[in-house]
């Protein structure tokens, strides 16, 4: 099955609210519809013939120092893990990181599990790429919506509004 790209801006109904809000802020971003059932990252790259190094995935980290929590996304390929416990943590100056549990991330992004992706995120939170996502022509993410993929340049991640490209892999 192939994926049929088109620009974001012109396709709401395949965004998440708050993506479809932030998205005409952010050059050369494409959508295509997927099968929900395959938005998990190794069934969406088989069924849709897209290279795990061309995925990448969003995690949210909850940073915790001092009684307090602060959120951030992390981007890295599909083929690389981030160093939540290392890099991450000593970046955002925390005593403690960890993923955000799946419904906190949820609720506090108003996107839907598997599709979270860093445009649209709340205004305060950091967004920290991974080199090899930033250096990247062009990397599919989520949309907000497990039923939907965006595309777009790396460079493009790199210069949303909160980011911040460091070496995440651990």
């Amino acid at each position: 099955m192939s994926l049929h790209w088109e620009p974001a801006a012109g396709r709401a109904d395949l965004l998440a609210g708050p993506v479809a809000r932030a998205v005409t802020a952010v050059d050369g971003v494409e959508v295509a519809g997927i099968d929900p059932d395959l938005a998990d990252t190794a069934a969406f790259c088989e069924r849709y013939g897209v290279r795990l190094d061309e995925s990448a995935n969003c995690v949210i980290v909850a940073a915790k120092r001092g009684g307090e929590t602060r959120y951030a996304a992390c981007m890295v390929l599909a083929t690389m893990r981030a160093d939540v416990n290392g890099v991450v943590r000593r970046h955002l100056d925390a005593r403690k990181a960890s993923f955000a549990p799946m419904a906190e991330a949820v609720e506090l992004t108003g996107m839907e599990y598997g599709g979270i992706t860093p445009i649209g995120l709340p205004e305060d939170w950091p967004i920290l790429v991974d080199t090899h996502v930033a250096e990247h022509a062009r990397v599919v993410i989520g949309s907000g919506l497990r039923r939907s993929k965006l595309a777009l340049p790396g460079a493009a991640l790199a210069g949303l509004k909160r980011a911040e490209v460091l070496p995440l892999a651990g």
